[in-house]
């Protein structure tokens, strides 16, 4: 399959690779770039084989920024791996069911909930400015899990909004800063990559020479985006965020309405 990519065809993934790993490593989000760019690139492969590559060339990308951010930021241990392990077993669940639930279904719902999400942080500008931590430590913890199950069986099966969700969750419902809440869900976001790869590649559903070259050039987006984000702080991390919740918006509501 990767053989027969064309120069022109390559170069093209190549490129939305390293913007989308830049993108997603400021405020979530490069699935909006990565993914179409794969349907585009390879029109004859099955929705899950694309699915499960771009997954593949996430993850590189996303645990690099998830490591440089944790050079910088120091989110509290117990709350991230309360909600990255349930991501990790939730991702999986929902990665074992991406070839079995039409995924057009959901699209409706994604998209209200997208629409929420940047109406709310929109018009409440000091949102996540500076780290205002709500509910006991139990409480916090408790809202992770959940938090992490249902996130990551969403992005194991579908997944555009994924990083808008978690951080929504982690800035309006915890009170993290904008770029605390950025630090938290690369790790959270690696996890649920992790899960649905492991189940995609058991099933045969990646191409793993395209996934690596992809994972390179989304390393090499992430390493910039990364340190342009902890320079910027949660101002600039909030900004990004409503950019690409927007841009996710027109692309689910364009999606969603030509299925009809």
């Amino acid at each position: 399959m990767f053989a027969d990519l064309t120069l022109a065809t390559v170069l093209f993934l190549i490129s939305a690779s390293f913007f989308a790993g830049f993108v997603d490593s400021i405020a979530g989000g490069g699935g909006l770039i990565q993914l179409p760019a794969l349907l585009i690139g390879l029109p004859k492969t099955d929705t899950v084989t694309v699915l499960g590559t771009n997954k593949l060339g996430s993850v590189f990308g996303t645990t690099t920024a998830a490591a440089l951010y944790r050079r910088q930021i120091k989110p509290d241990i117990k709350v991230l791996a309360a909600m990255a392990i349930p991501a990790f077993i939730g991702s999986a669940i929902g990665a074992s069911l991406a070839s079995r639930i039409p995924t057009q279904s959901m699209r409706p719902i994604v998209l209200v909930l997208l629409i929420v999400v940047a109406i709310y942080t929109w018009l409440k500008p000091d949102l996540g400015k500076i780290e205002l931590l709500r509910h006991a430590s139990k409480r916090r913890i408790q809202i992770a899990v959940a938090a992490g199950l249902v996130i990551g069986f969403y992005d194991g099966i579908f997944g555009p909004g994924t990083g808008s969700f978690l951080m929504l969750i982690l800035v309006a419902s915890l009170g993290y800063a904008f770029i605390t809440a950025s630090a938290i869900a690369k790790v959270v976001n690696v996890s649920t990559n992790v899960g649905a790869i492991m189940i995609f590649g058991l099933n045969g559903a990646i191409i793993w020479k395209l996934g690596l070259m992809l994972g390179a050039a989304n390393v090499a987006g992430a390493i910039i985006g990364s340190r342009l984000a902890i320079r910027g702080g949660s101002v600039l991390v909030r900004k990004v965020f409503l950019i690409v919740t927007v841009a996710l918006i027109i692309k689910v509501g364009i999606d969603t309405f030509s299925s009809f």
